[in-house]
């Protein structure tokens, strides 16, 4: 059985005792069912991650106790930043959680000329703390022990003016066959818009901040399949996808 991975907010070190939040105790003694002596490994977001056992599992609390770190780290050399338009439903929960997956570093979600949602107030703030906990999900199931970036909504122009990057790229379907840069980047910005794509204006405006227009094949995507499918390629091309197990394991799971 695998051991279970445990996301905590607090600032973990060696040889410590620990009482987990509310949220993964809950987790940890209703979902999973586990008991004092259970092992599981915590980590805090800032690398590394510890092997952990049990010790207190009721109904009011549950705590562990820590072993020593260890500096086992699953972070692609590709630094990616996803600028994705917001799309309606629970398609933006998917494409957290593969991007996530897939080693994306930051996330900004972008508010287009074309995009349907709109995020103010206190229903931004509960959706940017729902996606976040979606990204830690994620980093809990693929082994992840360091959380993507996840910043506030932002307009295209404001994503635009602000992120930097050594290759920028913005996905779009009616551009003339393209090809990625020969030389490997150390970071990387990838622009997708909503349904529909973005805007010939807004395609214009990023090509004059040096984002060079890619297209994905003849077949038009979805906006949830559209930047995975990118990041996939981009990790094979640049980043750790590649390189071989040397377990001997597919990485796939159940």
């Amino acid at each position: 059985m695998r051991t279970p991975r445990i996301f905590t907010g607090q600032t973990l070190a060696p040889d410590q005792v620990v009482e987990l939040e509310p949220g993964p105790g809950q987790h940890v003694a209703r979902v999973l069912r586990m008991g004092p002596g259970d092992p599981l490994v915590l980590f805090d977001g800032s690398g590394g991650e510890f092997p952990a056992t049990l010790q207190v599992v009721d109904k009011k609390r549950v705590t562990v106790a820590l072993g020593e770190r260890q500096d086992r780290e699953a972070e692609s050399p590709l630094w990616i930043h996803l600028g994705i338009a917001v799309s309606r439903g629970d398609r933006m929960d998917w494409v957290m959680q593969k991007a996530t997956e897939l080693g994306v570093s930051a996330i900004t979600p972008l508010l287009t000329e074309r995009t349907e949602v709109r995020l103010a107030g206190e229903r931004g703030d509960k959706k940017l703390r729902h996606w976040r906990q979606v990204t830690i999900s994620a980093c809990e199931q693929c082994g992840r022990n360091r959380l993507p970036l996840l910043n506030q909504p932002q307009d295209t122009d404001q994503w635009l003016q602000a992120t930097t990057a050594d290759c920028k790229l913005v996905l779009h379907h009616r551009a003339h066959a393209s090809s990625l840069p020969g030389n490997a980047p150390a970071s990387l910005a990838l622009l997708v818009g909503p349904e529909g794509g973005l805007s010939a204006a807004e395609i214009d405006r990023a090509e004059a901040a040096g984002y060079q227009s890619l297209s994905l094949g003849p077949r038009v995507l979805r906006t949830e399949t559209a930047p995975l499918a990118a990041l996939a390629i981009l990790q094979a091309r640049w980043g750790d996808m590649a390189q071989p197990q040397q377990t001997g394991s597919t990485g796939l799971q159940d």
